[in-house]
């Protein structure tokens, strides 16, 4: 679909003002040319039959954006995100199920400003079912209905009548009513006359540290070494019946592998027990033989290094 200026929206002032009256200028369809272009784009995808569907509709666009002004986002740009929701309404509408276009392009022009707005209107993640984008957008209509203050929490009969009309819990509508109220902070906000602390030098991460990340890493790599070293020292039979009932998910049945190797089942036990002890000898020894190699790199002390160290 060939893209316009006019799918462009200027910044708020003189710009979108002048932007809104050349959109007025775009003269309605009438049902039976609505028709024909729509099949002359879905048929042949001839652009300019597209073209014109879209900008004889953003009109519409413009009247669905205004009436999300009330969440503190540029207007330009919550129109610019109606149009491409045109745009994809126009790609995808079907002449022949016997609608308007507006009547379908609504739906996708309100979708794409909405989801625009989620994740645009704060940093912290909103809700995204759709109970819960239905009481994002709904809580300022309602609480105005209820007449309900703009500030603070509010009254347990006017949460549980909301939570009631939007189907969603009390404590869903006491949570967007908080985040709704409070505006959004940097973290890199000064706490201090001194400016030099921020907010972010309180907040505490209990997530390991890379330090730790690092050294857990290293130990469970030093691990899978000695294992594969250690398997190395059992025979076939002894390494599969070991795998089988100790490592695979799920395990072998003792009964499963008797039959495969025409055993009696306390054999297959007796040899994974054993297959078991050999390979912890073997991590075992493995583990002692690296520990001295590395003591064995280490520089001799010191002399004052080795006085210490024979002081009780």
């Amino acid at each position: 679909m060939a893209a316009s200026n006019l799918l462009t929206v200027p910044s708020e002032g003189s710009g979108l003002a002048r932007y809104l009256d050349e959109i007025r200028r775009f003269p309605m369809l009438e049902p039976e040319e609505e028709f024909m272009l729509a099949k002359n784009w879905r048929d042949h995808e001839d652009s300019a039959a597209a073209h014109k569907l879209v900008t004889s509709h953003l009109r519409l666009v413009a009247k669905i954006a205004m009436g999300y002004r009330g969440y503190g986002l540029p207007m330009n740009e919550i129109i610019s995100e109606g149009n491409l929701g045109l745009m994809q309404a126009v790609k995808r509408f079907d002449p022949d199920r016997g609608f308007r276009l507006a009547t379908y392009a609504m739906w996708w022009i309100r979708a794409a400003i909405q989801e625009y707005i989620l994740h645009s209107w704060s940093l912290v993640k909103m809700g995204t079912t759709a109970a819960q984008k239905k009481l994002f957008f709904n809580l300022r209509r309602l609480k105005g209905q209820m007449q309900a203050i703009d500030e603070g929490d509010l009254p347990p009969e006017t949460v549980k009548a909301i939570a009631e009309r939007l189907d969603v819990t009390e404590n869903d509508v006491i949570e967007m009513n908080r985040r709704l109220d409070g505006p959004d902070h940097s973290l890199n906000a000064t706490l201090r006359s001194d400016g030099e602390t921020e907010w972010m030098d309180w907040l505490v991460d209990h997530t390991d540290s890379q330090e730790a990340v690092l050294a857990r890493e290293d130990e469970l790599h030093h691990r899978r070494g000695l294992l594969e070293n250690a398997m190395g020292t059992l025979n076939d039979r002894e390494r599969h019946i070991l795998h089988e009932r100790r490592l695979a998910e799920p395990p072998a049945t003792l009964e499963a592998l008797s039959e495969q190797y025409g055993i009696s089942r306390e054999r297959v036990r007796q040899i994974e027990v054993r297959a078991f002890e050999k390979l912890q000898k073997a991590m075992q020894s493995e583990e002692a033989r690296l520990t001295e190699q590395a003591n064995a790199a280490l520089p001799p002390p010191s002399t004052d290094e080795a006085a210490n160290l024979q002081r009780p």
